[in-house]
């Protein structure tokens, strides 16, 4: 989905994270470019409001904080960000990793000539970047410097978005928060309904709408130029899904006069949007919130639509099986496959991700289901569930083991 059309920017701007460019040749550095190049030609083609203003960057970027891995950091954006840009950048534990947390703000200093925390006012909106400490924590100093600079953008306007950026997420928020999150400033964001929290740390995708949340303030995940990993823990391929180096997503990030905000997620690999646009209308009123846990109150679900099931390659213990994916309003978050027996039973269960994070997601799933008995006849039963808990209606077919 492009921009809004009928949104007029008073300030645009992207966020990253998760690049993690190595010493060596990576392809993360072909995407970080790629990333940039798009994001130029994407801005300065609008005819609402032509260029960026802001990019921030989230932390992981370099895989260990080398002093090579940061030139090549700053080499790519010498040549792909526009000088007039303002570029805000945090570190995290991997930027730690080389040798330790002092050298790693003293080669940040040397290479970058930024400051680790940030507060900055761009076009009147604030923006307060927090680098943690100790890996991905905040101790008390941190979190002197966030209630005091929350407290000066909030008595400038109390009302207008204050856009707040750390790496890892705020615990129970974002997809991703419960695995890779850290709960030791909510006790200070929660007292600011108006912040619009970006945050990484867990590679979880952006086109997952649950990477879009709102409670006591509004959070969003800003995914990975890496590769995925899911906040699951019953996926048969665990918590790193198939395909998972297929990774290359940001957020542009729009606010007008009135502090509206407009949230657009961006596939690099696809050259495209994904077709969501997260608004927030007005910030400060968590009454108006649209992205809340009460969207998993929801009769929506997934349904399969001209879909069958195939069952190849049988032996005595095992098949391939293959069958079409459902469909909804939403793309499929996973699927329940279950074997059972003549007497309804259920003999194997294996539970697996859609693919949804992919840009192009397959049409269909193989999967093979072995330990099954010989000469024996089977039921498969397969259903689909949506991100919101949501179960399609069953599609189902026979075989036999041979």
């Amino acid at each position: 989905m492009p921009f809004d059309k009928n949104f007029v920017p008073a300030l645009r701007f992207a966020v990253m994270s998760d690049i993690h460019i190595d010493d060596e040749d990576c392809i993360e550095e072909q995407r970080f470019a790629k990333a940039l190049d798009d994001l130029k030609n994407l801005c300065s083609s609008d005819e609402r409001y032509s260029g960026f203003d802001a990019l921030v960057i989230v932390g992981d970027f370099a895989s260990r904080g080398s002093e090579i891995q940061m030139r090549k950091v700053k080499k790519i954006l010498d040549a792909g960000l526009p000088a007039d840009v303002r570029l805000i950048m945090t570190m995290a534990s991997h930027e730690y990793m080389t040798d330790g947390e002092e050298n790693a703000l003293r080669r940040f200093d040397e290479i970058f000539g930024l400051t680790p925390d940030t507060h900055a006012v761009i076009n009147g909106f604030d923006f307060i970047a927090v680098t943690t400490t100790g890996g991905c924590h905040f101790d008390d100093k941190k979190r002197g410097f966030i209630s005091a600079e929350l407290e000066k953008a909030a008595e400038r306007d109390g009302k207008k978005p204050i856009f707040f950026f750390q790496h890892p997420h705020i615990t129970d928020t974002v997809y991703g928060s419960i695995n890779w999150g850290e709960d030791e400033i909510t006790d200070i964001l929660i007292n600011y309904p108006q912040i619009v929290d970006f945050s990484g740390h867990s590679h979880a995708p952006i086109n997952d709408p649950r990477s879009a949340h709102q409670r006591h303030f509004s959070a969003f995940g800003t995914g990975t130029l890496s590769y995925f990993e899911l906040d699951e823990f019953d996926k048969t391929h665990g918590t790193i899904p198939p395909e998972d180096s297929s990774a290359a997503q940001f957020l542009i990030v729009e606010a007008d006069a009135q502090g509206r905000v407009r949230v657009y997620p961006y596939d690099v690999l696809g050259s495209r949007f994904f077709p969501y646009t997260w608004e927030i209308d007005e910030p400060w009123n968590i009454d108006s919130f649209k992205y809340t846990d009460a969207r998993y109150v929801t009769a929506e679900k997934p349904y399969f639509e001209n879909a069958g099931i195939s069952v190849e390659n049988i032996t005595a213990d095992g098949c391939d099986i293959t069958f079409t994916q459902a469909t909804g309003k939403e793309r499929p978050d996973s699927y329940d496959i279950y074997i059972l027996d003549s007497d309804g039973l259920i003999k194997k269960h294996m539970n697996i991700t859609s693919r949804y994070y992919l840009s192009d997601m397959p049409a269909a799933l193989t999967e093979h289901m072995g330990g099954l008995k010989a000469g024996t006849e089977y039921k498969i039963k397969i259903v689909a569930n949506s991100f919101w808990r949501t179960r399609s209606d069953a599609l189902t077919a026979r075989f036999a083991t041979l």
